[in-house]
């Protein structure tokens, strides 16, 4: 009788596959704003944790054993990041070699010391669209605050400002957006996301469209420089050089959140995805017990990327979205904000290939060129938006 044949068992899957990795850093989930969206007041999470709870050593000993001869960019995220300046200075100074993003509100940051702002590659600013909007959103006066901050610190950021929008109202106009990347904005680029909110009823597709394709004529009509829109940005690149799309986050989906997105929460729990720290079954490892596992958001079955015309460069990219909507079955979610969504996406896909990216890329300079592959504001946000 022959013997039976042993097969090795398969390894678990790599915990952050590739040779980078984010850790956002949430240095307190209090906030002095008290925006009408914020995904972190779900299950109550914000304001929950006003104090880091592990050590700086302990995050030394946590990145020695898990994200040892990896590219190491943190972003400082909240609640508001800058409320806890202490523990941004500890970090820049322990990890020098480390790069650093900073996602704010933007009403404090005036009062951040030179030694942190200089070290910033990118500001991730939050603001909503226009005056009306993002004061609707966020309180009486805050936009004019913002940009007046931005303009007292701009020369002492050492690296790229970006325009944080959550595209949550349909009423938002072309010029606004347009306006945020004006020659005599503070903000160097654009970045916008449809928000995961049931504002999508009605006319509220079609107006977007409106936006959108207003948005890609005026991306396309110059060659001598770019019009700085991450999204679509983002998009083009994925189209004319599909390897792109999959080469820095193993093939998996650009928000990162499968692949090396870790964010700490205060208390030292680690979640793959910003918007789901009040789901337990969402934890992936812990600071102080110096563990980590693979991110469990991760391409279902149930999902349906696989015949979506957006896949090549979409890459399936917001894993709550679709987590929510299809694996764990909620149908009002899918119907309301999921599948709209996709929709807008597949849009804005179809409005770029009628402007011929490919002919368009042909006539670029180098240095546009280079700025469109190679932007680095693509390694902190998602790009699809």
């Amino acid at each position: 009788m022959e013997s039976p044949v042993l097969l090795a068992p398969r390894p678990a899957p790599a915990a952050i596959p590739g040779h980078r990795v984010e850790l956002q850093l949430l240095t307190t989930l209090k906030c002095n704003l008290k925006c009408s969206y914020c995904s972190l007041g779900v299950g109550d999470v914000l304001g929950s944790q006003t104090q880091v709870a592990y050590g700086i050593d302990q995050l030394a000993a946590f990145t020695d054993t898990h994200l040892a001869g990896k590219e190491v960019y943190v972003t400082f995220y909240g609640g508001e990041p800058t409320l806890n300046r202490p523990m941004m200075a500890e970090v820049m100074q322990r990890f020098p070699h480390w790069r650093f993003q900073l996602q704010t509100n933007g009403t404090l940051i005036d009062d951040l010391p030179p030694a942190i702002l200089q070290r910033l590659s990118n500001v991730l600013v939050s603001i909503d669209g226009g005056q009306a909007i993002t004061d609707g959103y966020r309180g009486r006066g805050i936009y004019r605050q913002v940009l007046k901050n931005l303009a007292q610190v701009r020369g002492a950021i050492g690296g790229s400002v970006t325009a944080r929008v959550t595209w949550g109202n349909p009423a938002t106009t072309f010029e606004e957006l347009d306006a945020l990347v004006a020659d005599d904005s503070p903000f160097d680029y654009l970045y916008w996301q449809f928000v995961a909110d049931e504002q999508y009823g009605g006319d509220a597709v079609a107006r977007r469209e409106d936006v959108l394709r207003r948005l890609v004529e005026r991306f396309f009509a110059r060659t001598d420089a770019l019009y700085p829109l991450i999204p679509i940005m983002g998009i083009v690149r994925n189209k004319l050089l599909p390897g792109r799309a999959q080469e820095l986050y193993g093939g998996r989906t650009q928000c990162r959140a499968s692949s090396h997105l870790l964010n700490v929460m205060p208390d030292g729990r680690i979640f793959p995805c910003p918007d789901l720290l009040y789901e337990p079954g969402m934890v992936m490892g812990n600071i102080q017990g110096n563990w980590l596992h693979a991110s469990p958001l991760q391409q279902a079955p149930a999902m349906p990327c696989g015949g979506c015309e957006a896949l090549s460069w979409c890459r399936g990219n917001c894993m709550k979205n679709l987590h929510l909507a299809y694996v764990k079955g909620d149908r009002r979610y899918r119907e309301n904000v999921a599948d709209p969504i996709c929709g807008l996406l597949r849009f804005l896909g179809r409005e770029i290939d009628r402007h011929d990216p490919q002919a368009w890329f042909a006539r670029l300079p180098l240095p546009v060129r280079r700025q469109l592959t190679d932007c680095e504001v693509y390694e902190y946000v998602e790009i699809m938006p």
